[in-house]
């Protein structure tokens, strides 16, 4: 394309944000600010959907590139997305207007502020999925701490302070590493540009230090076990739009971070730590489903399904098989569609009788057919239900899986059990049964902005489950390079090696 659409992409919302604190503090003003937040984020998700139409997905090489000069020469303005973070994109420009009209009524307080932060939010996401700088890469990976701390902190629940600080406080220190990692990474290419970097052949020893730097941030983030405990407060407390960006695209970031940097700049130290990842998928993947299964909160119990979830995308990325990287990117997508309308869901219920306790509901179906029905959807998605898009990825990832170590895949297994069995455990408690409780008897099912925000995700969760061969074709020339590389490194090394 002739002009910058990359740019126009992950800035604009920044326009949206500086037009709501110009608007004057009047009534008017702050009834018009969620429209501007609103059309912001529909404009740039039409814009993002050009992406899309002008892709082409048989070039796994970097698209729509952009590069300029920038901090004197140094390093460079450099932004790009190839079939690993396009898909990516378009799912936080696609999820943002539906946390805009899901905040529409649950934010009464501060409007202008919340609106603006996850404005500013939008921004720093699409540019940590576009950056092909590692100092671009991590000023926009760590500028979103900002925002969502914020999003956290003034907006949560009761322990919204601690929640927030201890999510600020676990990624800060992971990325701190992370920071120490590109250092030396230049110091010992020359460069901090990322493509170049993805084919420069670093020391075994600094691949070994730079890969366990990387993971100690992007491990927080995803989260994968035992740096995941930050994850259930931080959802806990969020507001339901801050769970829905959080689960979406936040965790995503240590996905794509993997894909981007550790496999394809670390693949000597990827191949020989690989069982250490394999280990903690399925530690994350078993125990967190067990924990997930004896909550009594539905937040808590769907924070901790994301992180039993994320195991399967560590798990398959590592497996450097295209099955199991494949399946991993789909999860990532597929996750992200089910984990925002289940939490969405949450907030549906929530903002009606103000409790998330499972205990305080019941025969939800006797009053709320049509929530009972869209509930159930993503229920069965996150369970991983054939014709789901929850079942595609859960797939891809063991089957990727079992071609490098039948072991892992089969405990892995045990997680898809486990997770029928909370998922419907809860969808039983609040869904079915006789409607009992007094205080439901005068609950309504859904308003159409409701249905306007779940909708399109329970479409997307059925079609992409029925047919997944559009988002499957759309990375497939990108990863196949990524492999070829890999297996390249490993056998020059074996070839080196007396």
């Amino acid at each position: 394309m002739t002009w910058p659409i990359l740019s126009v992409v992950t800035f604009l919302p920044l326009l949206g944000a500086l037009f709501i604190l110009i608007l004057p503090k009047n009534e008017a003003a702050y009834r018009n600010t969620r429209w501007v937040a609103l059309w912001t984020t529909l404009v740039v998700f039409a814009t993002s959907l050009l992406l899309v139409r002008h892709f082409d997905p048989s070039i796994g090489e970097f698209q729509f590139v952009e590069k300029y000069p920038w901090l004197g020469g140094s390093t460079a303005y450099h932004m790009g997305v190839d079939g690993i973070s396009l898909p990516l994109v378009i799912l936080t420009t696609g999820l943002m207007p539906i946390c805009i009209v899901a905040s529409w009524r649950a934010i009464q307080k501060r409007v202008r502020e919340y609106m603006i932060a996850f404005l500013v939010l939008e921004t720093l996401m699409i540019g940590t999925f576009c950056a092909l700088d590692l100092v671009l890469f991590y000023l926009f990976f760590e500028g979103g701490l900002i925002p969502m701390f914020l999003i956290i902190g003034v907006w949560g629940g009761p322990r919204r302070v601690y929640a927030s600080f201890k999510f600020f406080l676990y990624t800060l220190l992971g990325s701190v590493l992370m920071l120490l990692a590109i250092m030396a990474m230049y110091w010992a290419a020359g460069t901090t540009d990322i493509p170049s970097l993805m084919h420069f052949g670093f020391s075994p020893t600094l691949q070994k230090w730079a890969w366990f730097a990387f993971l100690a941030s992007f491990a927080v983030k995803l989260p994968m076990w035992p740096v995941h405990t930050w994850l259930p407060d931080a959802h806990v407390e969020a507001p339901t739009a801050g769970s829905v960006i959080l689960a979406a695209i936040l965790l995503k970031m240590g996905g794509y971070g993997f894909l981007r940097f550790s496999l394809p700049m670390f693949p000597l130290a990827s191949h020989e730590f690989a069982p250490i990842v394999f280990a903690l998928s399925v530690i994350a993947i078993i125990y967190t489903s067990l924990v997930a299964l004896v909550q009594e909160d539905i937040k808590k119990l769907i924070a901790y399904s994301s992180v039993a979830h994320m195991g399967f995308v560590t798990m398959g990325i590592f497996a450097a098989t295209s099955q199991g990287v494949s399946g991993a990117i789909f999860q990532m997508i597929s996750h992200g569609i089910v984990s925002a309308a289940l939490f969405l869901c949450v907030g549906v219920v929530y903002d009606r009788m103000h409790t998330r306790e499972i205990a305080a509901y019941g025969g939800l179906v006797n009053r709320m057919p049509v929530y009972a029905v869209l509930f159930l959807i993503f229920t069965l998605a996150n369970v991983g239900l054939p014709g789901t898009s929850g079942f595609v990825g859960e797939l891809l990832t063991l089957i990727g899986t079992f071609k490098v170590n039948p072991w892992v895949a089969g405990f892995a297994t045990l997680g898809v059990i486990l997770s029928a069995a909370y998922a419907l455990w809860l969808a039983r408690k609040v869904i079915f049964g006789k409607l009992e409780k007094p205080e439901l008897a005068g609950i309504m099912d859904l308003d159409w902005r409701e249905i306007v925000t779940l909708g399109p995700l329970a479409l997307l969760t059925i079609v992409f489950g029925l047919y997944p061969k559009p988002l499957l074709d759309m990375w497939a020339a990108s990863i196949e390079p990524l492999l070829t590389n890999y297996a390249h490194a490993l056998e020059a090394a074996k070839a080196v090696t007396p």
